[in-house]
């Protein structure tokens, strides 16, 4: 099951922050294809050179990246261009509006075309309602999350979940019901 994680400003400012996902990896012995570091825009344009090697050492380890709450902070396109990122998140502050915040609809739907226009996937963040999640799918948004999907779930529900979703994946593999 692939895992997200997010990065802190003062973890991914740490000059082995790169040496130390690796080293977590291996002693996780976790495929990093399986891993996500979520960065915030704000952490990646302090010291965006600083950030783009950081980046592209994660790159070559085979991580996913994505910017996190995408929209809230103060991105240069120059760099989103340049930055190893494969994903974008839309802030939730942007979906609690949809569909009927003109403005909300407005910044989220040019949040997705430039998006994928990047060739990046874009995921919305807090989606509670499925009028918000068809305005999102009518916009071209790859992926969501939120209420509707899911609510918050402590540690050994969630695995429940997993193991009936496993179980019923299973059943429909081998034709049954």
């Amino acid at each position: 099951i692939p895992v997200a994680v997010n990065v802190s400003a003062l973890q991914f400012q740490q000059a082995q922050f790169v040496e130390t996902v690796a080293q977590a990896l291996r002693a996780a012995d976790l495929s990093p294809s399986l891993l996500e570091l979520e960065l915030t825009e704000s952490i990646l344009l302090r010291d965006a050179e600083e950030a783009l090697l950081r980046l592209q050492g994660l790159a070559e380890l085979g991580v996913c990246m994505s910017i996190d709450d995408f929209g809230t902070g103060y991105s240069s396109l120059g760099y989103l261009k340049r930055f190893p990122i494969q994903r974008l998140k839309i802030d939730k502050s942007f979906v609690r509006g949809l569909p009927g915040d003109a403005s909300d609809a407005g910044i989220v739907n040019a949040i997705i075309q430039m998006g994928r226009a990047l060739n990046l996937k874009v995921i919305a963040e807090g989606v509670e309602s499925e009028a918000q999640r068809e305005f999102l799918q009518r916009c071209g948004c790859h992926e969501y999350q939120g209420y509707l999907f899911a609510p918050a779930l402590e540690g050994r529900a969630f695995e429940e979940r997993v193991m009936r979703q496993n179980k019923a994946q299973v059943r429909l593999l081998r034709g049954g019901a």
